[in-house]
């Protein structure tokens, strides 16, 4: 009978016993936490990093089409979007992404595009478009901004 009764008072844990498992969780929390964390940003970098390749892909066959890459003015809608201008719409071969809708950076937002052709050669693809993600911070012009290529000291920061 003794040890029917001592199994009754002995169901549940102690708040000790609670403490310690407590104290485990916390420290492997504190240990693995960073870690993970860590894994899922160089994740996001890597994910814009290949949709800016993508979009990439997708100008270079527009420039194919087109003859030059969209102005910053048209951006990365020209790739699912047909010119305005008739002549010009008789080119296009769109959209040339996949679904006809642009994709969002991994953190929420639109990725940028800047491109300027020059005055003497407005035709040229030998020059090619910045497309970037303004990164976690959503803040263009930051060190976290992620790219095809590093901004111009010329570029304006928007």
């Amino acid at each position: 009978m003794n040890k029917k009764a001592t199994m009754r008072s002995r169901r549940g844990l102690t708040l000790l016993e609670l403490m310690i498992v407590l104290i485990i969780l916390v420290g492997l929390i504190a240990i693995v936490g960073p870690r993970l964390l860590g894994t899922q940003k160089k994740a996001d970098i890597r994910t814009a990093q290949a949709q800016i390749g993508n979009l990439a892909s997708a100008l270079k066959m527009y420039a194919v089409d087109m003859k030059s890459f969209p102005l910053t003015e048209e951006g990365l809608n020209a790739l699912v979007s047909a010119p305005e201008d008739e002549g010009l719409a008789k080119n296009w071969d769109g959209p040339y992404i996949e679904g006809g809708k642009l994709p969002k950076d991994p953190w929420g937002g639109d990725f940028q595009y800047e491109f300027e052709a020059s005055d003497s050669d407005s035709k040229s693809t030998d020059s090619f478009p910045r497309i970037f993600s303004a990164g976690p911070d959503r803040q263009p012009g930051t060190s976290d901004d992620v790219s095809n290529q590093a901004a111009s000291d010329d570029s304006d920061k928007k």
